[in-house]
């Protein structure tokens, strides 16, 4: 699959990327390189994975980082309750297993990470925010990016069958290592631009209004402007307007006071939600509509 069949590939998945994306998750393909995608919370991030996935006709495996977790989560950890049962069936009447027979891959619980590395057939892995787990764990991952394997102390080390394409995505909350990045290729994904938004709205909800999609992403381009705590992305944006066309809107209202009533879809604190007026709503709608308040 070269890149432009790569690029239409995920526009029929339902995602619109620019051409630097493009070139970028092809050449981690060809390489076999992990990816890692760095940005605001709500551009679009995790989304890159399951495109790719659908794109390419792979299952998706997706590991969510979270603080506090630990291997057994993330790799593995073994089915003690089913060792247990084996046991106590040992001692009803057939001999009793030893340790050897105990820790055998049928004991074996496969998390994400394992999930991936054992799979048959090529998948998607998505290590999602990577930058919520602790640095210990993000050392761990190093030798399964490096050597794409597993090391299980009682069975031994696991080579990949495939290799998984690994896409790994990161808000920033914590600064990665060194180590980590030069084992990945990288791409900081920004917010669209209004042409690119407006077509990622219109290729996700196409029975939405041409115009009221148009209006709305204007609209949201203005809000990103002024000065929110939480800036809205574009899960915002088609959240919104998916609210709007159920309320069969063909355009946004010419009353601010109607406007502000929906934007519990866009603005996500109290200090945003008290900062964004009917005034507010008047002003950044003028503006992006060429309109005089």
């Amino acid at each position: 699959m070269d890149a432009t069949a790569l690029r239409q590939g995920l526009i029929a998945s339902g995602y619109v990327p620019d051409e630097e994306l493009v070139s970028v998750l092809w050449l981690a393909r060809a390489l076999e390189r992990p990816l890692l995608v760095e940005g605001d919370a709500g551009v679009g991030k995790t989304s890159i994975a399951g495109a790719f996935a659908r794109a390419t006709g792979r299952r998706l495996v997706r590991l969510q980082c979270y603080e506090g977790l630990d291997l057994q989560q993330a790799v593995y950890e073994w089915n003690y309750s089913r060792q247990l049962l084996a046991i106590r069936l040992g001692e009803t009447g057939a001999a009793r297993p030893d340790e050897q027979q105990l820790f055998q891959r049928s004991f074996l619980l496969e998390r994400p990470l394992l999930q991936a590395i054992t799979s048959p057939e090529p998948c998607v892995l998505l290590i999602d925010e990577l930058d919520r787990a602790d640095e210990a764990f993000e050392a761990y991952l190093l030798e399964v990016l490096a050597e794409y394997q597993i090391t299980v102390p009682e069975i031994g080390t696991l080579k990949a069958k495939t290799i998984p394409f690994v896409v790994l995505t990161s808000n920033g909350t914590r600064e990665l290592s060194d180590a980590l990045r030069r084992r990945c290729l990288y791409h900081f994904l920004d917010y669209p631009d209004l042409a690119r938004e407006i077509a990622i709205v219109k290729a996700t909800l196409p029975e939405a209004s041409g115009r009221m999609v148009e209006d709305a992403v204007g609209f949201i381009h203005r809000l990103r402007r002024e000065e929110l705590q939480k800036i809205p992305g574009i899960a915002e944006t088609l959240d919104w307007i998916r609210a709007l066309h159920k309320l069969e809107w063909r355009a946004l209202p010419e009353d601010p006071e109607t406007v502000l009533r929906t934007l519990a879809c866009v603005l996500k604190t109290k200090d945003d939600r008290w900062q964004v007026t009917a005034e507010t709503v008047q002003r950044l709608r003028s503006a992006a509509f060429g309109v005089a308040p």
